[in-house]
C-alpha cells in the first residue's frame, strides 16, 4: 500500500502543478478577448482565429483543472443528501462513484479521444472558419484532459481506500453546510464566553 501512496503524491502533486498553472489561461483567455474587441471596435478588424484562440483557452482552461477540481473536493454532489450519512457511509458512495461512473466514464473517454486526436494529427485538420486555426491541439486537450482525470481519479481511489482501512487521515473531510454552521456557532458562542 505504501507503493500507491506514494504513486497517489505523485499524481497529486502533478494535479497540483497543472491545476494552478491552467488558472492563468483564464486571464490571457481575457486579455485576448479585450484585445480582439478594441481591435474589432478601433480598426474594424478582427479574425476568427482570434475567437477560436479564446475558445481553446478557456477549453483548455476547464479541461485541465477538472483534475484539480476532483483533487480538492469541490466536484459536484448533492450535500443535502450527502451531508446526512456518517462519514463511513460517505466514503463508500465516493469509492462507488468513482469506481462506477468517474472510472468508466473517463476510460471510454479516452478510448474513443486516442483515434480521435490521432486522425486530426494526421490529417492536419483545419478549422471551417475562414482564418480559422488547426483543430488538432484542441482535440489534444480533450485527451489530455480527460486523461489527467483518469489518474486523479485513480489517486482518489486509493486514497479512499486508505483512508476506510485507517491506514492515512481523511485528506478531504466533508463539512456539511448544516455541521459548519454548528462549528461556527460553538465557536461564537465559546468566544463570548470567554
Amino acid at each position: 500500500m505504501n507503493l500507491l501512496l506514494a504513486l497517489t503524491r505523485a499524481i497529486d502533486k502533478l494535479t497540483e502543478i497543472i491545476g494552478k498553472a491552467v488558472g492563468w489561461l483564464i486571464l490571457v483567455a481575457v486579455l485576448v478577448s479585450a484585445t480582439n474587441a478594441v481591435i474589432r471596435k478601433i480598426f474594424n478588424d478582427s479574425s476568427n482565429s482570434w475567437l477560436e484562440l479564446q475558445w481553446y483557452l478557456f477549453g483548455a482552461a476547464f479541461l485541465l483543472a477538472s483534475a484539480y477540481t476532483l483533487r480538492q473536493n469541490e466536484h459536484i454532489r448533492i450535500d443535502i443528501v450527502y451531508g446526512l450519512f456518517s462519514r463511513r457511509v460517505q466514503h463508500w458512495i465516493d469509492l462507488f462513484g468513482h469506481l462506477f461512473f468517474l472510472m468508466p466514464f473517463v476510460l471510454l473517454m479516452i478510448w474513443y479521444f486516442v483515434p480521435y486526436v490521432a486522425m486530426s494529427m494526421r490529417n492536419g485538420e483545419v478549422s471551417t472558419n475562414a482564418g480559422g486555426l488547426i483543430l488538432w491541439p484542441a482535440k489534444a486537450l480533450l485527451l489530455a484532459g480527460f486523461s489527467l482525470l483518469a489518474l486523479q481519479g485513480v489517486s482518489e481511489i486509493i486514497k479512499k481506500i486508505a483512508v476506510m482501512r485507517g491506514i492515512i487521515p481523511d485528506p478531504t473531510p466533508f463539512i456539511s453546510v448544516h455541521e459548519a454552521a454548528e462549528l461556527e456557532g460553538r465557536a461564537l458562542v465559546e468566544e463570548i464566553s470567554k
